[in-house]
C-alpha cells in the first residue's frame, strides 16, 4: 500500500525534534560556508556559484542516466547569466535546457510557488522535445509506475496516483507548501524541504522529468526559506549514493510516518553543505597556489595545473601522467618530461610509482 492510498494521505506524521542535532550541525556548516564564500572577491564568488550550478546540472542529470558535457554546460550557464555572448553551437539540446532551468530556479527562489512555476520549469527542461508533452501534467489510464527487471520478471518499485487525480493533488501540494511557515527555524526548513521532495515525487505529475523537477524544488525550498541563494548542490550528495536515495524514497512512499525519511534527508543536506565547503576551500587554496607559483610556471604548466584544479581529484584518478600532460598541453614527450620534472623540483608535484606506472599528484 502506497502513502497516497491511505485515507489520511498527505497528513504526514513526524517529530521535528528528531533532527534537532542535525539542524545545529547544518546551521554551523552553513555559517562556515557563507563565511568562506564572503572571503572571495565578486568574480570568484560568481565562479563558485556557476561551479555549483554546473555540478547540480551534471549530477541531477546523471541520477537519471544522462551524461552531459561540463564544458558545454559552463558555456550555456554563462550565456544564460549574460556573461558570455558568443553563441556556441550545442548539438545536445538537453544542455541548453538544463542550464536554463538551473538559472530559472535561482531567479525564482523568492517567488511564491505555483503550478505555473513548476509547469514552466518542466517546459524549459523538455523544450523542443519530440516525445514529452512539455509543461503539461500526465494523462491516460495506464498507471504511472517505476519498474525494473527483465520482461516477465518486472519489479514495481512505485506506483503513482492515477492521472485523473494529478490536478487535484498538485493544487493541494501547492496549498500545503505555501501554508507551511518555517519562520527562520532551521529544523522546520529541513523538515519542509524533506517533505516537499517526497510529496512531489509521490504525485509524479509529469510523464518524465519528475526527479529533476523534484530536486529543483529542494533548491527552491531551501533558498526561499533562508532568504538567499544556497551555496550547495544537493544532487551531488544524492548522486554519490543514489542507490540509497532510491531505497529511502521507496520506503517513505509506503507510509505516512516519515521520521526515517526526514533523518535521511537531514544527513543528505549536511553532506551537501560539507561538499560545498570543500569546494570553496579548494578554490581558496587554488588562488593561493597560483599567486605563490605563477612566476615560475610556463604557460603549459599553468594550463595543466588549472585543468587539474578545475576537474578535481575525481577526474584525475591515477594522477597526472606524461600521456595526459602531452594531451592537455598539446606538446611533445620530451617537453612534457622536462615540464613534469620541473614541477617535481618546485615541490608542486609529488612523483609516485616507477617506469610505466609513474604518475604525479598535486602537493596541496
Amino acid at each position: 500500500m502506497y502513502n497516497w492510498e491511505h485515507k489520511d494521505w498527505a497528513n504526514f506524521f513526524y517529530s521535528e525534534q528528531i533532527i534537532s542535532e542535525y539542524a545545529l550541525k547544518f546551521a554551523e556548516l552553513s555559517g562556515v560556508s557563507l563565511g568562506l564564500f564572503n572571503t572571495l572577491d565578486n568574480t570568484k564568488q560568481q565562479d563558485e556559484i556557476i561551479g555549483l550550478m554546473i555540478s547540480e546540472a551534471l549530477k541531477t542529470s546523471s541520477i537519471e542516466g544522462e551524461m552531459l558535457s561540463r564544458e558545454d554546460l559552463m558555456s550555456s550557464i554563462r550565456m544564460q547569466l549574460g556573461l558570455e555572448f558568443t553563441i556556441k553551437n550545442l548539438k545536445d539540446k538537453r544542455v541548453k535546457n538544463i542550464a536554463q532551468l538551473m538559472v530559472k530556479v535561482r531567479e525564482n527562489y523568492a517567488e511564491k510557488l505555483s503550478e505555473t512555476m513548476i509547469k514552466t520549469w518542466h517546459k524549459i527542461l523538455f523544450n523542443e522535445s519530440e516525445y514529452i508533452n512539455a509543461g503539461v501534467y500526465r494523462t491516460g489510464k495506464e498507471p504511472m509506475q517505476v519498474v525494473s527487471g527483465a520482461f516477465g520478471r518486472e519489479k514495481v518499485h512505485f506506483k503513482a496516483p492515477p492521472s485523473d487525480s494529478v490536478v487535484r493533488e498538485m493544487k493541494q501540494f501547492i496549498k500545503w507548501y505555501n501554508a507551511f511557515e518555517t519562520k527562520n527555524n532551521i529544523q522546520k526548513i529541513m523538515v519542509k524541504t524533506a517533505i516537499t521532495h517526497l510529496y512531489f515525487e509521490t504525485i509524479h505529475p509529469f510523464e518524465d522529468g519528475n526527479g529533476r523537477i523534484g530536486r529543483a524544488l529542494i533548491e527552491k525550498c531551501l533558498a526561499e526559506s533562508f532568504g538567499r541563494q544556497m551555496i550547495l548542490s544537493v544532487s551531488t550528495a544524492i548522486e554519490s549514493d543514489k542507490k540509497n536515495y532510491y531505497k529511502e524514497l521507496n520506503k517513505a512512499s509506503k507510509t505516512l510516518e516519515i521520521n526515517e525519511w526526514i533523518v535521511y534527508f537531514a544527513k543528505l543536506l549536511i553532506e551537501a553543505q560539507e561538499n560545498a565547503i570543500n569546494v570553496i576551500r579548494l578554490s581558496i587554496r587554488k588562488t593561493q597556489f597560483f599567486d605563490a607559483h605563477k612566476k615560475m610556471l610556463n604557460s603549459r604548466q599553468m594550463k595543466v595545473l588549472k585543468k587539474m584544479f578545475d576537474k578535481g581529484a575525481e577526474e584525475f584518478k591515477g594522477g597526472m601522467t606524461a600521456r595526459k600532460y602531452i594531451s592537455i598541453a598539446k606538446t611533445t614527450k620530451s617537453t612534457a618530461t622536462r615540464d613534469l620534472q620541473e614541477l617535481v623540483k618546485y615541490n608542486i608535484f609529488l612523483q609516485q610509482g616507477e617506469g610505466r606506472s609513474t604518475h604525479y599528484v598535486l602537493n596541496v
